[in-house]
């Protein structure tokens, strides 16, 4: 008997965190590898997470909880902030072991995403969290990946020892600029932002160098040089995009590094922080990297500012991915926006676009926008935005351009390009040719010839171009026999195949 209240206590703890954890991003793939050893529990693959989507839209791939919804902090934007009149619950590391292992069992999940509110204190709380992963690793053999967020200030002690139990770890910005922090949320500063994320960088530099590069199984260990090498796969391109970056004058001048600078102070704050030392050489820190969460729409800043400071992050503290929470006024809080269209998603989705542009495409911040053009067109993506913004630079001629040069071209990606890039090695090619390689016409038309000769006739000028993006842009509608339409959503593994068709 007692053993089922203590069941239905845990479930209801689980219901409690795991809802109040919702708004914490944390899909990705893990990033490390990791076999089982036939002594523990589970493994780890570098794009092994799963993904499934949730009545509301959102994606879900690990058991993602709160330790703790309790918080001595007030944050205007949480809904777990100290002075809402909510439940509160709290769960013991046992009971965190226990959940993780048994959904993981049923192959509910592939690993854990484990943040928390502030109980008592950051330390206090960052205590809770290592010894949770404590027990995880070593009394249940938890193998499996685990993503946790770290507690700005919190100690370097302790932070260091969940590094090395963590697979990846996260402290969150929380707001693009430290002003906008400063408003929203006075309890959490900067320096306590900043020092951990220094410290993380740190400890994965130091336990890259003790293993040795070849030993890590994670694609962050991979220098700058080698990273632009594999990802162009051949020298000359990634010298032709230094010669791009070279030629436009914002970037000489460093206007986005300014602006990342004044909105955080990067260069201030953490200039010494270091590790304790290597207190577990066999094992290593952080391998699945580090990230960060921001806001968006909470404050008003511009995407310039947001992409700015992104841009210094990836620069300075090498984080694996920047997230972006589009902002929802959970709180109706009479200081904060509350949008008559919901929360802006739309907005959230292009800044993932520019910073995939960030990460693989060699784009920079000062390239996609300026502070004469500080905020994307949301209608069409961002670089369509930047095509139609830079028209000097095409048409491009497929048989001809250089890697970069074709990934700078709307509708082109990296798989397309470097099948262009083979292909026209035996062959020279035309529309039929690179359509059947995966190359998006209806942008890229705009901005390529082939064998000297555009697909259509059509005028290079930014508005005739915008419009007709935008047009293509449209969402895909179906006309009924009623003459109503019908549009097409995320397809949910909750709701039935009534779902996917919705009036508009």
């Amino acid at each position: 008997m007692q053993a089922i209240v203590q069941q239905d206590s845990i479930m209801e703890k689980l219901t409690i965190l795991s809802d109040a954890a919702k708004y914490d991003v944390a899909c990705t793939s893990s990033g490390v590898q990791r076999t089982g050893d036939g002594k523990s529990l589970g493994n780890a693959h570098a794009c092994g997470i799963c993904h499934t989507f949730t009545p509301d839209g959102r994606c879900t791939s690990l058991l993602k909880i709160l330790f703790t919804n309790e918080c001595i902090y007030n944050c205007k934007y949480c809904v777990n902030r100290s002075s809402n009149d909510v439940k509160r619950a709290t769960f013991t590391p046992e009971e965190v072991c226990q959940l993780t292992v048994e959904f993981y069992r049923r192959n509910y999940i592939e690993g854990l995403f484990l943040s928390s509110g502030i109980i008592h204190s950051p330390d206090y709380t960052m205590g809770l969290l290592y010894e949770t992963l404590f027990l995880l690793r070593s009394k249940y053999r938890f193998n499996g990946y685990i993503h946790i967020k770290g507690i700005p200030g919190a100690s370097q002690e302790v932070v260091e020892m969940v590094g090395y139990l963590a697979d990846r770890m996260s402290v969150n910005l929380e707001l693009p600029t430290a002003e906008g922090l400063k408003q929203i949320a006075p309890n959490k500063v900067r320096k306590n932002i900043l020092s951990p994320m220094r410290q993380i960088q740190n400890g994965i530099k130091e336990s890259r160098q003790n293993h040795g590069v070849t030993s890590m199984k994670s694609r962050v260990y991979i220098d700058e040089k080698s990273y632009y090498n594999q990802m162009a796969e051949m020298r000359e391109s990634y010298e032709r995009l230094q010669e791009y970056q070279r030629g436009i004058a914002a970037i000489q001048d460093r206007k986005a590094n300014r602006l990342a600078e004044k909105s955080w102070q990067i260069a201030d704050c953490a200039k010494d922080v270091k590790t304790q030392g290597l207190s577990h050489p066999n094992r290593y820190f952080v391998p699945a990297g580090q990230s960060t969460q921001m806001i968006i729409g909470a404050t008003p800043e511009t995407d310039y500012q947001i992409m700015s400071v992104s841009e210094a992050l990836y620069d300075r503290f090498e984080l694996k991915r920047v997230f972006y929470s589009a902002f929802v006024n959970v709180n109706q809080d009479e200081s904060l926006p509350s949008p008559v269209s919901g929360p802006p998603l739309l907005r959230e989705h292009r800044l993932y676009q520019a910073d995939f542009l960030l990460r693989f495409y060699g784009f920079r911040a000062d390239e996609l926008l300026s502070e004469q053009h500080p905020n994307f067109n949301q209608q069409i993506d961002p670089k369509c935005d930047w095509a139609v913004h830079h028209l000097e630079q095409f048409p491009v001629e497929i048989n001809k351009a250089d890697y970069y040069t074709l990934l700078r071209v709307p509708g082109i990606g990296t798989k397309s390009a470097k099948r262009i890039m083979m292909a026209r090695k035996h062959a020279t090619l035309d529309f039929a040719d690179i359509k059947k390689m995966g190359v998006v016409l209806k942008r890229a038309l705009y901005f390529i010839t082939c064998k000297g000769r555009m697909m259509y006739s059509t005028k290079l000028e930014e508005n005739y171009i915008t419009r007709h993006l935008i047009y293509n842009e449209r969402p895909a509608q179906m006309l009924l026999p009623d003459g109503s339409n019908q549009s097409y959503e995320q397809l949910s593994l909750f709701n039935g195949s009534h779902s996917i068709l919705l009036s508009s």
